[in-house]
């Protein structure tokens, strides 16, 4: 009874947070004539040139709405303390003209989901208590281009702990670390994950930029819910290596960010082979287009484009407001010039979808297990070293992690699984059948360029193939929550996604910023 007043003193006292919000001043939001809220990093790297912004004013605007916001929001779980002298370094290197200093992502800050390493003052934890302190013995694969690229690390981005893979019952967007992530366009409505912080920081203007990661829906389904642009990389065009791991079957790591334009941005300086994920990173490095994928924002990426609609699960709306707004859409791409090939149907595609009947669960648990081992056992230090050792810690800190309210079922699953045996090899052969005579056979026979989906229920399809997709704004229901349509292909075709994902963009101009709806 007492915990319950708590939660609901708690909630109480978050409403009347977020009402204030819309009321309190932000930090400063211009300099000279750029509006930093909701600029895009064209609008920076042109500002930058044009001496009207500098790294560090925009790094210290970034922590200034962090400081406003986060406390309700809980986006963001750690800042980097070295984030303002990183912009000076930026701010240096422009002065002096260094190749590169006024393109891409040089000097942008970039906020990172807590399960991908640093090699720095910053920790590197999935959200849990668990892998506090520990030191990971390099930058993660991705982290290496970002700095390449001379990008900034603002921080660590929440999450769902352990990327949503800890407990079925835990709440979408918490953390022992980071809290309960709030979706910041209704307060009620889920953020969804486990990529949620990062979608949450995004869609609030605490930054511009930041990574996620998914295993089977943790970009597609917080951009879609924080009305944000997400891209879901064709497994091995990003480099694994360094990313607390799930299943290397299926985990990929790639932009969130407010527009199309900055996803690809993002997505062109962070693939590429690495030596330390190489099976995957040089078998999709010949994915990878000439010239990158930013050429391939065209306003007229729709025309030509035959797409495919799969009404049955994917087009169920629970609001006339929301489906209108989707049969809106379709003829949006036909006015732009898309062929719309309706009413398709993909085979077993319920037993696709349930995750025990494919297979998805019985494969991920063991991989789960083996995976996280390898990576715990390479870290130069840390209090656990092993999912025995989590489990064990889970239970000796039960208060601290709040384990007694959400448990850690997944672990207990994933422990007695004994490597890749017979039962996992079934359930592996299985997901490559159902891909088969799935979606590949939709895709090749129907000549689709993409499948659109509505939200982000399709991302098992794309989880288990390997597939990339992309997310995009779409519709605010009745009550203002923000659902994405989402635009998914077979492996190495983000070239055409990014232009149908970008005709439709413009075409549309959905996003709106965040209303914070108590």
């Amino acid at each position: 009874m007492l915990t319950m007043k708590i939660h609901s003193l708690s909630l109480i006292i978050s409403v009347i947070c977020l009402i204030l919000l819309q009321w309190l001043p932000s930090g400063t939001n211009t300099c000279h004539a750029l509006s930093i809220r909701e600029a895009t990093i064209w609008d920076l790297q042109t500002a930058f040139k044009q001496n009207q912004l500098t790294s560090r004013q925009l790094v210290q605007f970034y922590l200034n709405e962090i400081q406003r916001l986060n406390p309700i929001l809980k986006g963001v779980i750690e800042v980097n303390p070295d984030a303002l002298y990183l912009a000076n370094k930026a701010d240096l290197e422009r002065k002096a003209k260094a190749a590169g200093s006024y393109s891409g992502l040089h000097g942008i800050p970039v906020l990172l989901k807590d399960n991908i390493a640093t090699k720095d003052k910053l920790n590197t934890t999935a959200g849990s208590f668990a892998l506090l302190g520990s030191v990971v013995p390099q930058d993660s694969g991705v982290v290496m281009k970002l700095r390449k690229a001379g990008a900034i690390i603002l921080g660590k981005a929440s999450l769902s702990e352990w990327s949503a893979f800890r407990s079925p019952t835990a709440p979408a967007g918490w953390s022992a670390r980071g809290g309960q992530g709030k979706n910041p366009y209704v307060l009620s409505a889920t953020p969804c994950g486990s990529s949620g912080g990062s979608a949450i920081s995004v869609a609030s203007n605490m930054v511009a930029v930041s990574l996620g990661t998914e295993t089977d829906g943790s970009i597609i389904c917080p951009s879609s819910f924080n009305s944000v642009v997400g891209i879901k990389p064709t497994i091995g065009l990003t480099s694994r290596a360094g990313v607390i791991p799930i299943t290397p079957r299926q985990d990929t790591i790639g932009p969130i960010c407010r527009t199309v334009s900055d996803a690809a941005y993002v997505l062109d300086a962070i693939v590429g082979f690495d030596y330390n994920d190489a099976e995957a990173t040089g078998k999709a490095s010949n994915y990878i287009p000439s010239g990158g994928y930013v050429q391939f924002l065209k306003a007229d990426g729709l025309k030509g484009k035959r797409l495919g609609i799969v009404r049955d699960p994917f087009f169920k709306f629970s609001e006339k407001l929301v489906a209108q707004a989707f049969q809106n859409h379709l003829q949006t791409f036909r006015s732009n010039g898309a062929v719309v090939v309706d009413y398709l149907e993909i085979a077993n595609i319920s037993t696709i979808l349930t995750s025990t009947l494919s297979g998805e669960t019985t494969a991920a648990l063991a991989e789960f297990r083996i995976s996280l081992n390898a990576y715990l056992k390479e870290l130069v230090a840390s209090p656990v070293r092993s999912l025995a050792e989590v489990i064990a810690f889970n239970k000796k800190f039960s208060d601290l992690e709040m384990i007694k309210e959400f448990g850690q079922d997944i672990f207990l699953a994933a422990e007695p699984t004994n490597g890749i045996g017979d039962a996992e090899n079934k359930a592996i052969w299985n997901l490559e059948e159902l891909t088969r005579n799935g979606f590949e056979k939709l895709m090749v026979q129907n000549k689709l360029d993409a499948l659109v989906t509505v939200g982000f229920n399709a991302s098992p399809v794309y989880a288990i193939g390997g597939f990339p997709a992309i997310s995009v704004p779409a519709v605010y229901d009745s009550k203002g929550v923000p659902t994405g349509i989402c635009f998914g292909g077979l492996k190495g075709t983000e070239p055409k996604l990014i232009e149908i994902a970008y005709g439709f963009e413009q075409a549309t101009k959905i996003r709106k910023p965040p209303t914070f709806i108590p």
